[in-house]
């Protein structure tokens, strides 16, 4: 056989083409995660922070106009109760408030029964 000298002979070119793929892919997965992560983490924060103001609402109620107090202890109650012990409690304030709600003139005040049962339902919940 002839050899040519012009001709070189075959050489092997590495190739890391496939280990750039997979370290594109798990590159990606990564991103994909951390933005997954920080859209969770926002969503919990501004969870969290609906249940604070609906807390510090329920703090500040005045117990003057007692029709207005009696809704407003219902609406945010309900949103807050999360256990079984708040739920009992809430719904015994529930009941004794519904003698507030559905007249149209109320001319009695709240009794400290019902305030002392409201400021329980307030120490029992975890916000």
């Amino acid at each position: 056989m002839l050899k040519i000298n012009d001709i070189k002979p075959i050489v092997e070119i590495p190739d890391h083409s496939i280990y750039l793929y997979y370290g594109l892919i798990l590159l990606g997965l990564c991103f994909i995660c951390l933005i997954l992560y920080f859209v969770y983490i926002y969503i919990k924060i501004k969870k969290n922070s609906k249940q604070k103001e609906y807390f510090k609402i329920l703090k500040n109620i005045e117990f003057s106009n007692q029709k207005n107090a009696a809704y407003t202890i219902s609406k945010y109650g309900r949103l807050l109760v999360k256990e079984e012990r708040e739920t009992r409690l809430f719904e015994e304030l529930h009941h004794e408030l519904e003698q507030f709600k559905y007249r149209k003139n109320i001319s009695q005040e709240i009794p400290n029964s019902i305030k002392v049962k409201y400021e329980t339902f307030l120490d029992s919940l975890d916000v």
